[in-house]
C-alpha cells in the first residue's frame, strides 16, 4: 500500500541548501488516489480513540490535518505563523535548523476537555511538532498522538516527541 505513496514523493536534491534531499509531496497531492490513501492511513489508528480535534501546522499540516479531521468527523484547528490569526492568541517561539519561528493558536480553540491529534507532512528534527504540542497543552488540551506522512529517521525528530505516541506512514 505504501508503494503508491512512495511512488508519488519526488526527491529534489540540494534544496533548500546543498546536501539536502527535499521530499516533495506535490505529486502525491496531485494524485487523488495517493492523497486519499495517505489520509485514510493517517487517520486509521485513531478511529475509536475519542479524538475531539485535529491540529495542523501551517502550511502543509493544514492540508493533511483538515482532511484527517474530516475523516475522523472532528474539528480542525490551525496553528498559524505569527500575526495571521484575527482573534486573541497564544503563541510559542522555537528554534529551527535554519533559524527561529513562532506559531499561534486562538486562545479559545481548545480546552482541557480536548483530546488532540497533531498532524503535519514531515517529521524532521521535531522542533515544530514539539512546540506545537507545548502550545496545545498550554491551553489545557491533551495530546493523543502526533502523525506524519513522512519521517526523516536520521534527524531523530521522534526523540523530541518521546512523551507522545507518534505515527508515520513513510520512513526515509
Amino acid at each position: 500500500m505504501t508503494d503508491l505513496l512512495k511512488d508519488n514523493i519526488r526527491d529534489i536534491p540540494d534544496f533548500p541548501k546543498s546536501g539536502i534531499i527535499f521530499k516533495d509531496i506535490s505529486p502525491l497531492l496531485k494524485n487523488p488516489q495517493a492523497l486519499k490513501q495517505s489520509i485514510q492511513q493517517l487517520a486509521q489508528p485513531f478511529f475509536n480513540q475519542n479524538i475531539t480535534a485535529v491540529v495542523g501546522m501551517e502550511a502543509r499540516g493544514f492540508i493533511f490535518g483538515s482532511l484527517v479531521a474530516l475523516e475522523l468527523s472532528v474539528g480542525f484547528i490551525p496553528l498559524r505563523k505569527a500575526g495571521k490569526l484575527p482573534y486573541n492568541v497564544k503563541s510559542i517561539s522555537y528554534n529551527l535548523e535554519y533559524g527561529s519561528a513562532c506559531l499561534e493558536i486562538h486562545s479559545d480553540a481548545l480546552t482541557q476537555n480536548d483530546l488532540v491529534l497533531v498532524i503535519d507532512d514531515v517529521l524532521a528534527t521535531g522542533g515544530t511538532a514539539k512546540a506545537s504540542c507545548e502550545l496545545i497543552e498550554s491551553l489545557g488540551a491533551q495530546i493523543k498522538a502526533c502523525a506524519f506522512l513522512i519521517e526523516l529517521d536520521e534527524l531523530n525528530g521522534k526523540e523530541k516527541l518521546s512523551n507522545y505516541q507518534t505515527h508515520s506512514l513513510l520512513h526515509y
